[in-house]
Order: structure tokens, then C-alpha cells, then sequence
């Protein structure tokens, strides 16, 4: 064996005996049809190049998987243009027309699902088997907004005088940017134009940098749903052009309306663009959710909650349990059983192979983020259970500390991880002091059989979306966002499109009695 060869045998030896498969050594084939793997932009009904490109990569092996137009703000420009244009005859349609048409582009997600699917475990690393989870979820919003687009009703208001009429009507505010992460690459896209194309607008997509392939897939379909050019536009664009990118997208006077979903610092950012010409804003930002476990808690139930919210998607969620605290009576019982839940549910590996739960991180900055977390909670006092070391690339193995304190920087930062990092506690009255002391307030947890207690803290905890005895709450049917600097609006349910429409107040007088 040539010396190259020793090297790397002896580099797949030491992963393994770090408990990675050795299947992720091996080179994988993304196979999916050439017209769902579109890597150029998609601009009024066109797939349009760029002056350059930019690679999107498998993070769990570094592998290039496509090269993608990196469109600028001139094709940002053609975009909203188009867009503009475009809304003039969208907004007059029928909302049984785009009824139909949210309907078919329901219809052939579910067709293409299995291709979907994969498009988002090579690019995001998530397992196949959550792959699915997302083109169904994602798929269940255009499903959903093709039905409230015939449910956007205005109002009549009794008058205070005799001759006149007061009506409320529920126009379309225009053309909406959509901005959108790399964690939910397809179902961050059809909660908001799906919201978007029910109400009367047109948008212009720009898909996170490391996983633009899922938005073109989404792009394709649109066009074969026969929904009009210029209505859903896409512009890719690299990690470098986003700032420029981002400001056409914020600051054209044609744009109506931001919708974003990502780190608040970033949301910050778009606020003050949108601020000088006092645009619409949907903000779905950063979060830090508690998840609380009461000395009243179905243990069992707990932990499996616990595994659900923390694990899926390797902890990269919004809404991802962040601080676990547990009660003083259940806690060294809670700890151990959810230790063995990790052993027994959790494996590491690529995200196409059938048995993997946890793929990578999205990127080696993620994985280095969990590793400062863990050795600045062990150096202040934790003790580590489970996991704590950094594998291949961006893996990284679930990880469970104990004895945490408010004072290590995984209970004051998102962690954006597997990481679970459990703090214990004596009081309700101090669980609340700790689970609300931030100032963000996406999504809470807690577990608890005390009907009074539910209701108390359900009440007192300071988020936009409350789990009880639940790790998952995400539906289309319910409204999505937080309170505090976790956002502005709210995504999914009825509310939804509201968020993309304008109430016009029409008083009709000289009526005679």
C-alpha cells in the first residue's frame, strides 16, 4: 500500500474508533433527474445565468455537488423588475385561480418527493428519513394556503350614521423578498410564498448559499404547476454577493415587503435597510428555548420529547431545545434515562444511509461554535456524560453535560447543536427566572402532570409558541413566531397571509335612508 493509502487507512481507523460508519468515507452520488437539479437562477419564467459561479457542497464529505450561477445584484435587480411586473396581473387574479395553482404545485412536491428529499440531505446533511419529514411539511403549506387563498375575507362595519356604508377590503401589499436559511431549505420557502402567492403577491426567492438547489427544484415546479413568469423568482448567490444581494433586496423601492428567517443580528441588519422606505416586515429570528422538565413530569414521556426537539436535524432549529432545566426530584433519573435514550437512538453518519439519525453540522464554523460551548461549560464546573468530541469534518457527537450553571455560555447563546446541556433546579419560581432571563422568546418546552402548573407556566413563559408534554409543535394550521428579539408576525396558519396583505378602509356615503 502506497504511503497516501497508509495514511488515510489509518485516518478512517481513528474516525472509527471515534464511532463514525465508515460509510462516510466513501464517495456519494447524488441521483436525481437533470430538470429538478437546475443550477442557474430562475428570473421572469428563465433560468439565466451569472457572470460566475459558486460550488454547493455535501457537508458530510466536503464533496462538490453542483456548481450554481452567483447572481448579483443586476440579476436581483431583473428579479424585482420582473416581479413588478408580474404583479399587476397576478393580483387581479381569481383566488380560486390561485387556488388551483398552489394546489398543483402541492401535487407534484409530493410527486417529486423522494428526489426532494435527497436534494436536501446532500446539501443540508439532514438523514433522508427527516428529508421526507420536510418535503411533506413543506409541501403541506402550499397545501394549506391553496385553501386560505378563498378564505381572505373583508368585513362590513356598522356605520355610525345612516347614509353611509363602512366596508374593510384585503388587498395584496406587492412585490415581497423572500429571505430564507439553509436548515429548511424548502418547507423556509413554501411557508412564505405559499402565504405570499394566496394573497395576491409575487416574490423574489434568495435561498441561503449552502443550499440553493432545494429553492430551483421548488423553481422548477412552479413553472410546471403554471404559475406565470415573474409571479416566483429565484436568485442564488454566494456567501461573498449576499450583502449586495440583500440590499436590492431590501431597499428597492418596488419591494413592498421582506419576509426573513434567520439569526437575529442578521434580521437587525435587514431592519434598518427596510426602515428608509418603511417596508413590511416578517422577522422569524434566533432563539433559545427552554425546555423544562417539572418533578410532576411522565419521565418517560419527558425524555422522549427531549430526543425529538433536541436531535432532529442534529439540534439545528430555531426551535431546537437549547437550555434543559429539571427539577431537583427527577433530576439524576431524567439524566440517566435520556443517556440511554442517546445510546440507543442515535447514530452518526451520512444522511442517505438508511440507519443514520444525526448527520453533520452544515459547516466546520458550526462545529467549532459546539466544541467552544462544551470545553467553556466543563472548564467552569460541568460534568461531560455523553459525547463532547468533534469527528470528521463538521460532525460532531451528540452531547450530554450535567451540573450547568447560567453562567457558562451554552445557557446564554444558542447553541445550534447537539448539545444538551441540563441545569438543575428547586422552584417553579426559579425555573421561570431562568427560561424567561434572555432576550429572545421563540419557542418553550415543559413537561408536567399538574393541571394548574400547566397553566401557570404556559402563561408566565415569555415565548410565541409553548410545547406541553411536546417536543414538536410545528403544524401548518398554527401560527409560527416569537416574541421579544425572536421576531416580528407570524408565519403559517390563518395568520399567515394576512402578513402579506393591506386592510384598505372604504367609507361609501351619500346614501340616503
Amino acid at each position: 500500500m502506497s504511503a497516501v493509502g497508509v495514511l488515510r487507512s489509518r485516518r478512517v481507523l481513528r474516525q472509527l474508533q471515534l464511532g463514525l460508519p465508515a460509510s462516510v468515507f466513501r464517495r456519494y452520488s447524488l441521483d436525481v433527474p437533470a430538470p429538478l437539479l437546475r443550477t442557474q437562477g430562475y428570473v421572469d419564467g428563465r433560468w439565466v445565468s451569472a457572470a460566475s459561479v459558486f460550488p454547493v457542497l455535501d457537508p458530510a464529505t466536503g464533496q462538490e455537488l453542483a456548481r450554481v450561477s452567483d447572481c448579483g445584484p443586476a440579476e436581483a435587480q431583473q428579479a424585482v423588475q420582473a416581479a413588478h411586473r408580474a404583479f399587476q396581473s397576478w393580483r387581479e387574479t381569481t383566488a380560486k385561480e390561485r387556488s388551483v395553482l398552489l394546489r398543483r404545485w402541492f401535487d407534484l412536491l409530493m410527486l417529486h418527493k423522494d428526489d426532494l428529499a435527497k436534494l436536501i440531505t446532500f446539501e443540508c446533511g439532514k438523514p433522508l428519513r427527516e428529508s421526507l419529514g420536510e418535503v411533506a411539511y413543506s409541501a403541506s403549506f402550499l397545501d394549506w394556503f391553496s385553501e386560505e387563498a378563498r378564505r381572505i375575507y373583508g368585513d362590513i362595519i356598522p356605520p355610525p350614521v345612516k347614509d353611509r356604508k363602512l366596508l374593510l377590503l384585503k388587498q395584496p401589499v406587492g412585490v415581497a423578498s423572500i429571505i430564507t436559511p439553509w436548515n429548511f431549505p424548502s418547507a423556509m420557502i413554501s411557508r412564505k410564498v405559499g402565504a405570499a402567492l394566496a394573497a395576491g403577491c409575487t416574490v423574489v426567492v434568495k435561498p441561503a448559499e449552502d443550499t440553493p438547489l432545494s429553492a430551483l427544484a421548488l423553481a422548477e415546479l412552479a413553472e410546471r404547476a403554471g404559475i406565470p413568469p415573474g409571479v416566483v423568482n429565484v436568485v442564488p448567490c454566494s456567501r461573498d454577493r449576499t450583502p449586495s444581494v440583500g440590499q436590492v433586496l431590501c431597499t428597492d423601492p418596488m419591494v413592498a415587503k421582506i419576509s426573513f428567517t434567520g439569526s437575529t443580528a442578521t434580521g437587525k441588519m435587514l431592519l434598518k435597510m427596510a426602515a428608509d422606505s418603511v417596508k413590511r416586515v416578517s422577522m422569524e429570528l434566533g432563539g433559545h428555548a427552554p425546555f423544562i422538565v417539572f418533578d410532576s413530569a411522565d419521565v418517560d414521556m419527558a425524555v422522549g420529547g427531549a430526543m425529538a426537539s433536541k436531535f432532529r436535524n442534529s439540534g439545528q432549529t430555531c426551535v431546537s431545545s437549547n437550555r434543559f432545566l429539571v427539577q431537583s426530584g427527577i433530576y439524576d433519573h431524567f439524566l440517566d434515562k435520556l443517556g440511554r435514550a442517546m445510546d440507543a437512538e442515535l447514530r452518526l453518519g451520512h444522511g442517505s444511509e438508511p440507519g443514520t439519525t444525526q448527520g453533520p453540522l452544515i459547516n466546520s464554523r458550526a462545529a467549532e461554535k459546539v466544541v467552544h460551548h462544551i470545553s467553556d461549560a466543563v472548564s467552569h464546573g460541568a460534568r461531560l456524560l455523553k459525547g463532547g468530541t468533534r469527528l470528521s469534518g463538521s460532525f460532531m457527537e451528540p452531547t450530554l453535560l450535567a451540573d450547568v450553571t447560567t453562567d457558562m455560555l451554552c445557557t446564554k447563546e444558542e447553541t445550534f447543536g447537539p448539545l444538551v446541556p441540563v441545569i438543575r433546579f428547586d422552584t417553579e419560581e426559579e425555573a421561570l427566572a431562568v427560561a424567561n432571563g434572555t432576550d429572545v422568546g421563540l419557542a418553550g418546552y415543559f413537561y408536567s402532570q399538574d393541571i394548574a402548573q400547566i397553566w401557570r407556566v404556559s402563561e408566565a413563559l415569555e415565548v410565541g409558541m409553548v410545547g406541553v408534554n411536546e417536543g414538536i409543535l410545528s403544524a401548518p394550521e398554527a401560527p409560527f413566531g416569537g416574541v421579544k428579539q425572536s421576531g416580528l408576525g407570524r408565519e403559517g396558519s390563518r395568520c399567515g397571509v394576512d402578513e402579506y396583505l393591506e386592510v384598505k378602509y372604504l367609507c361609501f356615503g351619500g346614501l340616503r335612508p
